[in-house]
């Protein structure tokens, strides 16, 4: 059994990724970028494995898609945790509402969403209209992006 549909693997291979691919140093450099970065509030992001292990597999890659999706319009949408560097305090308190700490993933049409990644492998996206559940692991959420799913709204109790 595949781990993606053909349509997500066509467009995972043009964003450059291969199967088996690990960009373990880019992982590190990214984690040590991200756990030493402060806001001026003293707020700091949150590094654990499954952000290294989503970094080191999909980092670097942008997917140019655009159009009809399934459910929703289809936006591009980047894998790099500097992208959300400057959310600390956000991703802190939305994991704070979600019981579990966020670490930065990356973005949606170039910051209109910041996605993130929790200890289990979930992803979330924040946006200016609220939090959002886009797949219980990396494969799941690209899956998700890439065809266009629409993504659970997160209630005010953390709940979706």
């Amino acid at each position: 059994m595949s781990r993606f549909s053909s349509d997500v693997v066509h467009e995972l291979k043009r964003a450059g990724w291969t199967v088996g691919r690990r960009r373990l140093t880019q992982a590190e450099t990214w984690a040590r970028q991200i756990s030493d970065h402060e806001s001026p509030d003293g707020h700091r992001h949150s590094v654990f494995p499954a952000a290294l292990v989503a970094w080191a597999e999909f980092g670097t890659l942008h997917f140019a898609i655009g159009g009809a999706g399934r459910d929703v319009l289809r936006r591009p949408f980047t894998i790099d945790p500097t992208r959300g560097l400057h959310l600390p305090r956000t991703l802190t308190d939305v994991g704070r509402a979600l019981g579990t700490p966020l670490a930065p993933l990356g973005d949606e049409d170039g910051g209109s969403t910041y996605l993130a990644i929790d200890p289990g492998g979930r992803v979330f996206g924040v946006d200016h209209t609220g939090e959002w559940f886009i797949g219980s692991s990396m494969d799941a959420a690209i899956s998700t992006l890439v065809l266009g799913h629409a993504p659970v709204r997160i209630r005010d109790d953390g709940r979706w």
